[in-house]
């Protein structure tokens, strides 16, 4: 069925560079409002960073595993139904997540019941109360807000309406807030305690990239507060693929065409204008020039500078060029005998071993564990996915001599599945398969530069109103995805999706 009514065709060629999650939204809603919309993809099957892999019978998603903005009035509720298309069959995770701190051994949960979470953090983190209760106003102010889809940052008066027509007096609430970090939030309430401060800072990580001394108070509310109901975090049943079927089933609907193992090699501008795009196809080598109205780029910031070469507005260049270094990720995927998963075991963990180390570089693990009839493997088999941060230059330097990144993958390999040993039952015989990924691998077959995920960092200066906006200095070049507000995940990058749809159609 199609929801809205007759759809009108509109002259306007719109280009999707990216069928990651958030360009593929863009793309589905705009061929859905009766634009002509191409979709570009080098990878070979859509999803981007949400896309899965298939070995032996078992099914791997690739970099995210989990979903926000499935319940009504969410992110991805909203816009399944303007699509009029079933969202894919999920079940709420609960607890969110399982926290292990070094040399503990019964875990933080993270429920999603709100009453249960409350009573879960009196317990670990004794006289922490009240900066969860701020946290816990800051999130509900802030999601009022999102919820009336502000633009920001805004970059004309159209982007300057939307953001004055979404703010409440509680908006402004937050406004003392702006410029405050997690981790001056902590000290200004006197708390001091190494778990509490630990447990953040790896939470946070997840989320915002950063930890909790970088990381912006009002996201770190969002963040920290969406796994609780009425919102909630998603475990897809089947994979995290089942997303992007949707998406493209609903875009192939409605007109729209999808190109994988196409790489666009250039975006071509006139007057400071976008007029077209370079595009290869992979398959036959084949390059041609396709000219296009609108351009939305679903890569990251980075990615973007490269595309429009000494097309970019120097003061742009120079912005990406002062960006701290994103994080990469090391991920070990894998498939099990039912009998290596303990009893009860959380759909996701995270493990630090040791309080000296760093997050991430193996000192940290964040894992996705299949459940039984979820699709992902055969039955009496499982799916264990562990992702650790890293840095992603060391895997970068002296790429030529192969020998020295085969050791140093595998040293990461044997050092996670020796970690994931000491709560996992994994032996020879329970371990059917094994495989890695580096930001090498993640920079093949995504595209992103330096295999960088999860987005540039939510700190002050690059979170909500001081972030990169999704109106760039070319005028009807569009970016999308993690690099834009609201951030990482497939709720922030759809988000950021819905809102250059509606900027494109104010300008139609």
């Amino acid at each position: 069925m199609r929801s809205g009514g007759i759809r009108q065709a509109k002259a306007q060629r719109i280009v999707v560079i990216g069928a990651g999650i958030g360009g593929l939204t863009a793309a589905a809603l705009l061929a859905h409002r009766g634009y002509s919309v191409l979709v570009l993809d080098q990878a070979i099957v859509p999803g981007g960073c949400a896309s899965t892999f298939k070995r032996k019978g078992f099914t791997f998603d690739v970099g995210a595993t989990q979903v926000a903005g499935l319940e009504p009035g969410g992110i991805h509720h909203r816009i399944f139904s303007e699509l009029g298309i079933e969202p894919p069959a999920a079940t709420p995770c609960d607890p969110a997540c399982a926290v292990y701190l070094p040399h503990e051994t019964a875990p933080i949960q993270v429920w999603r019941d709100p009453q249960q979470w409350q009573a879960e953090r009196q317990r670990q983190f004794p006289g922490s109360e009240p900066f969860w209760q701020l946290l816990a106003d800051l999130f509900r102010y802030s999601w009022a807000f999102q919820s009336r889809d502000p633009v920001l940052p805004p970059r004309d008066l159209w982007d300057l309406a939307q953001l004055v027509q979404a703010v409440r007096p509680d908006t402004l609430l937050t406004l003392p807030h702006t410029f405050t970090t997690v981790g001056q939030m902590l000290r200004a309430y006197g708390l001091t305690d190494r778990r509490l401060k630990t447990f953040l800072d790896l939470q946070l990580k997840l989320y915002s990239q950063v930890d909790a001394d970088e990381t912006a108070l009002l996201y770190a509310a969002t963040a920290l507060g969406v796994s609780q109901e009425p919102q909630g975090l998603y475990h897809l049943q089947g994979s995290m693929q089942a997303l992007s079927d949707c998406l493209v089933q609903a875009l192939e609907r409605d007109g729209g065409k999808l190109l994988m193992r196409h790489t666009v090699q250039r975006i071509l501008t006139e007057n400071n204008r976008v007029t077209a795009i370079e595009i290869c196809n992979q398959k036959t080598g084949d390059v041609w020039v396709e000219p296009a109205d609108h351009v939305i780029a679903n890569v990251t910031v980075q990615n973007l500078v490269q595309l429009l070469g000494d097309a970019v507005p120097t003061g742009y260049r120079r912005r990406v060029d002062k960006l701290p270094t994103a994080s990469g990720a090391f991920v070990i995927y894998l498939g099990v005998k039912q009998d290596a998963i303990p009893a009860n075991c959380p759909p996701h963990l995270q493990f630090l071993y040791d309080y000296d180390g760093p997050i991430g570089e193996n000192n940290s693990l964040f894992v996705s564990v299949s459940h039984p009839g979820d699709g992902r493997a055969p039955e009496g088999y499982a799916t264990v996915i562990a992702s650790s941060f890293t840095h992603p230059t060391i895997w970068w330097n002296g790429e030529a001599a192969s020998d020295s990144y085969q050791s140093l993958k595998q040293h990461y390999t044997d050092t996670a599945i020796q970690r994931l040993g000491q709560f996992f039952h994994l032996t020879p015989d329970t371990i059917v398969h094994v495989e890695a990924a580096t930001p090498r691998t993640f920079a093949h077959y995504t595209g992103r530069d330096q295999g960088i995920v999860g987005g540039i960092g939510q700190r002050i200066s690059t979170f909500g109103p001081f972030g990169f906006a999704n109106r760039t200095p070319i005028n009807h070049l569009w970016l999308v995805g993690d690099s834009t507000h609201p951030g990482e995940g497939t709720a922030g990058v759809s988000y950021s999706a819905l809102t250059v749809v509606r900027q494109i159609e104010a300008e139609s």
